[in-house]
């Protein structure tokens, strides 16, 4: 097999592709571009999720390629920049004549690109969890939703510690929409949100919001924070001497690896809900982590999170999407897709919706131990229910939004 990597530093605000690689195998390539974070404020999600994406991309290659083809993976550094998120697409779409773009961390980015790859008809997979509501035939989502993680991890930690709950969210959609299934779920179990604060992604300082959680009381606190300035908070929470005091929960705790960034006497007992963690326990995993191993070596990659794991199932989903199309072509996958394909991997077995789009996975709620995570519960089969009563893709199938799903509380 024969493969080649090429670096190249941004330039003029456009940056060239950051990994291009393709197996040799005697016919034109297939091209898959995928556009993560490797630097910026999100590379703590982002790194993972490139690793993850060639893993599979290279997988595949060793296997045959699809169609008899060598896929060729073009990865692109947005720098957490949305202007470049848009940039990029449009070069996948245009330039690189992509088969199918997999990208986004945050619903801003998703939400820049989204749309415009439906303009190019290019076909896009957003492998993250986020808030749901996304409507749209030519977009795939294979992460999981608050119906699927908020709903497992709220109940657990409400029979563990109590029924007030103070909420800290990011400032953008996913955090402002999350925090309301938090209360939803919490006021559904006979409790409530003591208060709910909202804080920009380049956020550092929290002592105020400390202080206004410590006068406040409340049995358990739980974080919707993102991006690596947010880890701060953790680090000042316990530095305030309150983790001894007050538990805590997340709902995005995990997916960049925070963990490792924290000494276990700041991390140890946060509680997070994923469809994926490195220690779930199944031998598809097992073989999974041996060869994801083999692979980096020494620089291999922690995999706490569900986001770079969703990555992979995603690109497992197009490829199995493209062997039953027996084509490229993009309403054929799209068809194929919509067939209810599934497969089996690590994190259990993901099945699509053709309803939504969106994926029935297994979900898991474990807490930190010693930089990891130990698995508490888990619970197979759960269904994307939230964007399942906003979108038909079946009955409108020119659907093109988010749906704001009203989240009745």
């Amino acid at each position: 097999m024969h493969r080649r990597t090429v670096l190249t530093a941004a330039a003029g605000g456009l940056a060239a592709p950051l990994v291009f690689r393709h197996a040799a195998l005697g016919a034109d390539p297939i091209k898959v571009v995928g556009i993560h974070d490797a630097s910026g404020g999100l590379d703590i999600y982002g790194k993972p999720m490139v690793a993850t994406l060639e893993f599979a991309m290279d997988e595949i290659n060793a296997g045959g390629g699809l169609l008899g083809r060598p896929v060729q993976l073009i990865n692109y550094d947005p720098q957490s920049n949305i202007q470049l998120y848009t940039q990029f697409a449009t070069q996948a779409a245009t330039r690189d004549k992509a088969a199918v773009v997999h990208g986004g961390i945050t619903s801003a980015s998703r939400e820049a690109i989204r749309p415009l790859l439906k303009r190019y008809n290019t076909l896009y997979f957003y492998n993250t969890q986020y808030e749901g509501g996304v409507c749209d035939r030519n977009c795939f989502c294979t992460g999981s939703t608050p119906a699927q993680n908020v709903n497992r991890l709220v109940p657990y930690i409400m029979q563990k510690w109590g029924k007030k709950v103070y909420i800290l969210a990011a400032d953008y959609n996913y955090g402002q929409i999350t925090s309301k299934w938090v209360v939803k779920y919490f006021r559904e179990g006979g409790g409530d949100a003591v208060a709910v604060d909202f804080f920009p992604l380049d956020v550092t300082n929290f002592g105020p919001a400390i202080q206004k959680i410590q006068a406040a009381k409340p049995d358990i606190v739980l974080s919707a924070l993102v991006g690596g300035a947010h880890v701060s908070f953790y680090r000042q929470w316990a530095a305030a001497g309150m983790k001894q005091r007050i538990p805590m929960a997340s709902t995005t705790f995990g997916g960049g690896n925070e963990s490792l960034l924290l000494s276990p006497e700041e991390g140890d007992g946060i509680t997070c809900a994923f469809s994926y963690f490195q220690e779930v326990d199944n031998p598809a995993n097992a073989a999974f982590l041996q060869k994801f191993k083999a692979k980096f070596g020494a620089g291999t990659p922690y995999l706490g999170g569900e986001l770079a794991m969703r990555t992979y199932v995603g690109a497992q989903l197009w490829a199995e999407g493209v062997r039953k199309a027996k084509s490229i072509d993009r309403m054929k996958v799209i068809e194929a897709l919509e067939s209810g394909i599934g497969v089996d991997g690590p994190p259990g077995r993901t099945v699509l919706d053709p309803k939504t789009n969106h994926v029935t996975l297994d979900v898991y709620v474990a807490e930190v131990q010693n930089k990891g995570f130990k698995v508490l519960q888990h619970f197979p089969g759960s269904p994307p229910s939230d964007t399942q009563s906003v979108c038909d893709l079946q009955k409108e199938p020119n659907a093109n939004k988010q749906v704001v799903v009203d989240v009745r509380i």
